[in-house]
């Protein structure tokens, strides 16, 4: 997570705002891909409307183009989390039919309105917005986030790595473990340092996450503790008076 926050950090100016996500919930997100793997999960995020943004916290990861009201729930720190739905890519999105019945208005889509938030995983898929996740995130008031999962073994869902934008990476890039002797490339692509185990016997290689608005815009995420301090937050602080 510190190391999320550094490459959050220098890369501010190229967001037009922030959204502060607790690493304690981040953990449990991660958590809930993994027992779901290979599946897709869908979960429903709200913020905690008594706790905004730290204000110094929010000015050091603040750019010079920072945009006040781009999105519903903006300067608060996300509060919970709840799993709404389980599925493929193509179903995901969509939510079980006791979550439209008349509870729900009919223009508030397919995904209804109950939170502000949204995020789902991509197993072994870059998290980069597909044209589903961008149809999908027009009817969300925040921000949507995606969740990526390298693992193996790949089944049928070999990692896809072959599509523009850029990677946002919780640590460092998977890459292959330099061995002695030629591998064929398929090996060589399976010869990854592994970061943990899934319920489902899932090895992980690597994780990513971004966020992001209907208009095409990334938001800038940003891990905090409790107290709503970025993790590496004396680092962050000293860098920035040498």
């Amino acid at each position: 997570m510190t190391s999320y926050n550094q490459d959050s950090f220098q890369s501010r100016e190229s967001y037009t705002a922030q959204i502060h996500l607790p690493g304690h919930l981040f953990e449990e997100l991660v958590w809930w891909a993994l027992q779901a793997l290979p599946d897709e999960i869908l979960v429903g995020l709200d913020i905690d409307a008594q706790t905004p943004h730290v204000p110094e916290v929010q000015a050091l990861f603040q750019s010079s183009e920072h945009t006040d009201g781009l999105f519903q729930g903006q300067g608060f720190i996300i509060g919970e989390a709840h799993i709404v739905n389980r599925g493929d890519s193509y179903s995901v999105h969509h939510l079980p039919e006791d979550w439209t019945d008349d509870m729900f208005s009919t223009s508030r889509g397919s995904r209804a309105g109950r939170f502000t938030h949204w995020l789902h995983t991509h197993p072994n898929a870059p998290a980069i917005p597909s044209h589903a996740d961008a149809d999908a995130a027009q009817e969300t008031h925040g921000v949507d986030m995606i969740l990526g999962l390298r693992f193996s073994p790949e089944g049928p869902l070999p990692w896809y790595d072959d599509v523009e934008g850029v990677r946002r990476r919780v640590g460092a890039e998977a890459q292959p473990t330099p061995t002695k002797r030629r591998r064929r490339s398929f090996f060589a692509r399976q010869n990854l340092p592994v970061l943990g185990v899934a319920p489902s016997g899932h090895k992980i290689h690597e994780i990513q996450l971004i966020a992001f608005r209907k208009n095409g815009l990334g938001i800038n995420v940003i891990l905090v503790d409790e107290e709503g301090l970025p993790f590496g937050w004396d680092n962050l602080r000293t860098e920035t008076t040498q």
